[in-house]
């Protein structure tokens, strides 16, 4: 039996033998390469920016959660700064509470949570979500969120409180 070249090797894109006619190009792998290349340089930006948002969404949450838990407590002790039997309320009380809004499987390992400089007192209090890790440097433009007793909400940062609430 005679076998000839062409029977045995196929018709290959070169027209020649070369072992397996198929596969690709590198010019083919190279404009796959710079597809992917250019989806990547889009897509994760987009995607460190909503991450960035969504944990400061999550940490306004926690924040009116705090507020909430401290109502209850001016309406049970009808003070801020302690409670009827002289207890003092402060951020290591806050942080013993144990909301599961600022466990680190929510958003305690990106900010910590903490009455602000001389809070509470009788009737007022401040209380402050500060960014930490990655999240303070990805999130530098608004800093650290505040709310108060009065509902008054504002940011350390140089960004509006509208952009950041």
């Amino acid at each position: 039996m005679n076998i000839t070249n062409a029977s045995r090797c196929g018709r290959g894109r070169a027209g020649g033998c070369f072992g397996s006619a198929a596969g690709f190009t590198l010019m083919e792998l190279m404009v796959a390469v710079a597809i992917v290349g250019i989806l990547a340089a889009i897509a994760i930006p987009s995607y460190t920016k909503s991450v960035t948002k969504t944990n400061r969404r999550a940490a306004e949450v926690c924040l009116a959660s705090f507020a909430t838990h401290m109502e209850r407590f001016y309406t049970t002790n009808l003070r801020y700064d302690q409670t009827v039997a002289g207890v003092a309320m402060n951020t290591a009380a806050l942080q013993a509470l144990g909301l599961d809004c600022a466990s680190n499987a929510n958003t305690g390992s990106t900010y910590s949570y903490a009455f602000g400089t001389g809070s509470p007192t009788a009737s007022t209090y401040t209380l402050v979500a500060a960014p930490s890790g990655t999240q303070a440097t990805r999130d530098a433009k608004c800093g650290s969120l505040t709310l108060n007793q009065a509902g008054v909400r504002a940011v350390t940062g140089t960004a509006s409180v509208a952009d950041c609430w």
